[in-house]
């Protein structure tokens, strides 16, 4: 026979587990030997840990106690339910685990793979980190609202890149965030940038240049973002359009004189 503290020991329980099951009526009390302590057999260690693992698997006690007095049918179906459930909890948990880990990877927890190798791209060319965190925030919504046209723009901004004249207009672009509305770099880069789309659009047609397929709120919403995270944009929106071109997010020619 064994003391309160032994039952719970085999059990993997607290002495104050089992006197809360008693209390619960989920555990009979039995009687107390003549020195007036509880005396418990081997069947109440099998009780015991029956009560313990339904009620970690999150089974309410009263459900518990209606388990422990069911027929054996009528357990192995409310037992193959709770597998059932503790199953989808557990991977829905997974999810969770997939979505922190991506989460410690920072921009992997929004993005498709192949947009953040293009922000390390951006990253390992030299691009300041205030315009890559700039098109991070346009993709963010861009991915969320068009996943599907994401491989679509992907390949068009990989062909920038292979582009020298793009590359370093990033890169001078990179230079110019810490001036002033009215510094000279800025009017070179709206000279240079209007200089680029001009030569695009008579090599591949102005449609490749302006045809990004983005409706226009959400591209006002990303231009949104990139004139917060770059100031200096907002300017040389205002400079190219003085050159025949507007917009940063869907580019449009414009009649310079209108």
């Amino acid at each position: 026979m064994l003391t309160i503290g032994e039952l719970a020991s085999y059990a993997g329980v607290t002495v104050r587990a089992v006197r809360h099951y008693h209390a619960k009526g989920l555990l009979p009390e039995p009687e107390r030997d003549h020195s007036g302590y509880r005396r418990y057999d081997a069947a109440a260690v099998v009780e015991l840990i029956k009560i313990r693992t339904l009620a970690e698997a999150g089974v309410p006690l009263a459900r518990v106690r209606d388990l422990l007095r069911a027929g054996e049918e009528e357990f192995a179906a409310a037992i193959a339910d709770i597998d059932r459930r503790l199953r989808a909890e557990i991977r829905e948990r997974q999810r969770h685990r997939e979505r922190i880990a991506r989460l410690a990877a920072g921009e992997h927890l929004v993005l498709p793979a192949e947009v953040v190798e293009y922000l390390d791209r951006l990253r390992a060319l030299g691009v300041d980190e205030r315009i890559v965190r700039a098109e991070r925030d346009g993709w963010i919504p861009l991915a969320a609202r068009s996943p599907e046209r994401v491989p679509e723009w992907m390949a068009r901004k990989r062909e920038q890149l292979a582009d020298p004249r793009l590359v370093d207009f990033h890169l001078t672009l990179s230079q110019a965030l810490d001036r002033a509305d009215d510094d000279a770099r800025l009017v070179e880069l709206a000279d240079r940038l209007a200089d680029y789309l001009t030569r695009l659009a008579d090599e591949q047609g102005a449609d490749h240049v302006e045809d990004t397929g983005i409706e226009p709120p959400l591209a006002a919403l990303m231009d949104a973002l990139a004139f917060a995270t770059v100031p200096p944009a907002r300017r040389l929106i205002e400079l190219l359009k003085q050159r025949g071109w507007t917009g940063w997010t869907r580019l449009e020619r414009v009649d310079p004189s209108g």
